[in-house]
């Protein structure tokens, strides 16, 4: 149980071991290096549909401004629902500074209902051989990132699990945090 409330304390590196705290059902969602929407996609035998709930600059928690070293705070966020059939399975946030979206990274500002996988894992964008910085966490009533989706999903449960990732996009970073709903269980999912 030790090992449980420091989970819903902290977000922690999935290759710390901690990711055999969460339950056997999750882990393949949890540890997944490839595209979480391919996989969703694979699991639900369709393509996704993305409801855009926010798409604009903000100012940053404290959480997520330790993952980028710079003096400012804001960064464009985009918070969206990840759905099958209008039933969301992800709520995903994704953090993206300036520095990320400018050049040859543009295309990251239009995404429109495009799931944000489709540049970070697209076939033509060379792979970058470092591992992404991803820690898992166990969302309680207390985490923000519960509340946040309690707004949208009043009869929602907890915990929660999520997990958090820091990708490069040639080279600039961009970190994702997708929460699992319920909902995703339903599907099962090849490990």
């Amino acid at each position: 149980m030790t090992h449980r409330r420091r989970l819903r304390s902290a977000w922690n590196r999935v290759d710390s071991g901690e990711i055999h705290q969460a339950p056997r059902k999750w882990q393949p969602w949890l540890s997944d290096t490839g595209s979480l929407t391919q996989k969703i996609e694979q699991a639900i035998g369709q393509k996704l549909e993305v409801q855009i709930l926010r798409d604009c600059r903000q100012n940053l928690n404290s959480d997520e401004s330790r993952y980028f070293h710079l003096q400012t705070q804001r960064c464009r966020v985009r918070e969206v629902l990840l759905c099958k059939d209008g039933i969301p399975l992800v709520m995903a946030r994704s953090v993206i500074p300036s520095l990320s979206s400018s050049g040859s990274n543009q295309a990251v500002l239009r995404l429109g209902s495009k799931p944000l996988g489709a540049i970070l894992f697209s076939k033509t964008r060379k792979r970058s051989q470092k591992e992404f910085l991803r820690e898992i966490a166990l969302l309680s009533k207390r985490s923000n990132q519960w509340h946040q989706c309690h707004k949208r999903f009043a009869g929602l449960s907890s915990p929660l699990w999520a997990r958090r990732t820091l990708y490069r996009l040639k080279g600039k970073p961009l970190l994702v945090c997708e929460v699992f709903l319920p909902e995703l269980l339903n599907h099962s999912v090849g490990h």
